[in-house]
Order: structure tokens, then C-alpha cells, then sequence
């Protein structure tokens, strides 16, 4: 992926280390872990793994000042991770930027925040065990580094376009609370059963995988940052991340009406629609008879 010579974005709070970081002691579960346990079911995720991996957690506290852009900490590692992150989001707003501007909008950036541990979020409190995602209450999306290591090891889905999918995907629910999309999907499924529900958030996160191939689609066009295999490794990271590779993972079977993702072929196959047509049009996830 070339991105060696892009810019850094603007929007980056890096709140590694002891800015970010969570005090130990106690054994409750804080409000701001209820809340974020709230804000998880909008987005699909089991609350009880939120509450579970809040216990001993504090209340949020009160964040100090963070200034804006990558803050090096002298470990190679690190600090490359954080500024390539830094140019993947900067891609995201150019490539959205003009999209927005194309169709007589204007596209309100995110921020990103960079976070060791857990950290405070407008959503409660956040920690890395739940991997990247984004909070639509103060519009930024939140990453421990630590979950590139993830992938790699973990989900087996290595390399630096992998990392910029998932950074690209949580970018896509930006776009939606912007379109209002996630407004409307959380009233709808405030009316819907259990299984509704799921498959309107099913289609919300495939078309944040589309959307995800929309940049990249726009971004390679005008500015070549795709490489050999770099769709082959957001290929892989979508199949890593799927709603049945994660089951057959963790329970060694799969039940298909509790997906919140989608299928690893499904994530698959509207990244790679977002990719091949690049229009906002062909995302359509809502309107889809088949995913």
C-alpha cells in the first residue's frame, strides 16, 4: 500500500500510554461501562461482553487535554503504526471530502483517537478488548494499536491494507451517522424483534464494508495506493471478522439469526462491490433482496 508519502490528518487525539490509560482496583461496573454496554447493542455487539470485560473498570473520568496529531514515544513500532493510521484517515477525508463536495455536500471529518487500555469516550467508557469502532455520540472513532497485532495473530489477516480496511469500515459508520442512516436503522430497530434487529444491523455493517470499498476504490484512482495482494489482504480480514468465522471460533458452530456482521462471504462481497463500482448508489444494502 503506498501511503509513505501522504499527509497526516489533523484529526488524530493520541491519548496513548498514561493519557489514555485506565486505573486499576475495584470489582463494580462503572456507568460508563452500562452505557457503553448500551451503545455496543446499537452496534450489534453482545452487551454481556462489555459488562464482562467491565467489571473492575472505574467510573469514566475526566479526560485531559490532548494535542491534536501523532505524539511519538520513541518505540519504532508504535510510532510507525500511529502515523501510518494518521495517513489512512487523512486518505479517508480526502476521498470522502470530495465525494460529499461532488454531490453539493460537505463532509464533516472525524477524529480518531489513538488509546492504550481504555479510555473515556461521549459513549462511556471504552476499552481495546472491544477491537476499533465509533462512537457517533462525539463522532470519533477509537483504536488501541494493539488490535493490528490482532489481526495479524489472532485473525490471521496480516498487512498494512488489512489495518486500513478496518480503519476505512469504522470511517463508513461516520458517513452513515452523517447520512443519518444509523438514525434511522436505530429507530427501526427500536420497533423490530430480536431478529429483525439483527438483520438490519447486518445490512448497516455491510454497507460500511461497501462503503470501505468506496474509498479505496477512489483513493487508488487518483492517487494508485493499491499494491499487489492489498485486496487480497482486506479480502482476508473481512473473512476473519465475519459473523461465522467468529462463531465457529468461539462456539464451534454457527447461528445465522444472531449475525450482526454478516457472513465472512457477505463482508467479502460488498467490499469488493464498494471497490469495483465505487458509487454510493451500488451500497444500497437496505434495498438488497440478497446480501
Amino acid at each position: 500500500m503506498r501511503l509513505d508519502d501522504g499527509r497526516e490528518s489533523e484529526n488524530i487525539e493520541d491519548r496513548r500510554g498514561a493519557r489514555g490509560g485506565l486505573p486499576g482496583g475495584g470489582r463494580s461496573i462503572g456507568i460508563g461501562t452500562i452505557v457503553l454496554a448500551l451503545v455496543a447493542m446499537y452496534f450489534g455487539v453482545d452487551p454481556s461482553v462489555v459488562l464482562n470485560m467491565g467489571a473492575g473498570l472505574p467510573d469514566a473520568q475526566q479526560q485531559a487535554p490532548v494535542q491534536p496529531g501523532v505524539q511519538l514515544t520513541g518505540q519504532a513500532e508504535q510510532d510507525g503504526l500511529a502515523r501510518f493510521t494518521s495517513r489512512v484517515l487523512a486518505d479517508t477525508e480526502d476521498t470522502w471530502g470530495a465525494l460529499f463536495r461532488a454531490g453539493g455536500g460537505e463532509y464533516r471529518e472525524p477524529r480518531l483517537v489513538l488509546y492504550t487500555g481504555g479510555t473515556q469516550t461521549g459513549c462511556g467508557m471504552g476499552q481495546a478488548a472491544m477491537g476499533p469502532f465509533y462512537c457517533p455520540a462525539d463522532e470519533r472513532v477509537y483504536l488501541d494499536l494493539g488490535f493490528y497485532d490482532d489481526l495479524q495473530r489472532r485473525f490471521g489477516a496480516p498487512g498494512d491494507f488489512a489495518q486500513a480496511y478496518v480503519i476505512a469500515h469504522e470511517v463508513g459508520h461516520h458517513v452513515q451517522h452523517q447520512l443519518g442512516i444509523a438514525e434511522k436503522v436505530q429507530r427501526a430497530k427500536q420497533r423490530a424483534g430480536e431478529r429483525a434487529a439483527n438483520l438490519l444491523q447486518v445490512r448497516m455493517e455491510l454497507q460500511a464494508d461497501c462503503f470501505a470499498g468506496i474509498w479505496a476504490h477512489h483513493a487508488n484512482r487518483s492517487r494508485s495506493i493499491l499494491e499487489q495482494g492489498d485486496v487480497e489482504e482486506a479480502l482476508r480480514a473481512a473473512t476473519a471478522i465475519g459473523d461465522d468465522t467468529l462463531q465457529k471460533q468461539a462456539q464451534g458452530y454457527v447461528v445465522p439469526e444472531s449475525f450482526t456482521h454478516g457472513s465472512a462471504e457477505q463482508r467479502m462481497r460488498w467490499f469488493r462491490r464498494g471497490l469495483e463500482q465505487g458509487e454510493m448508489a451500488a451500497c444500497d444494502t437496505f434495498s438488497a433482496k440478497a446480501l
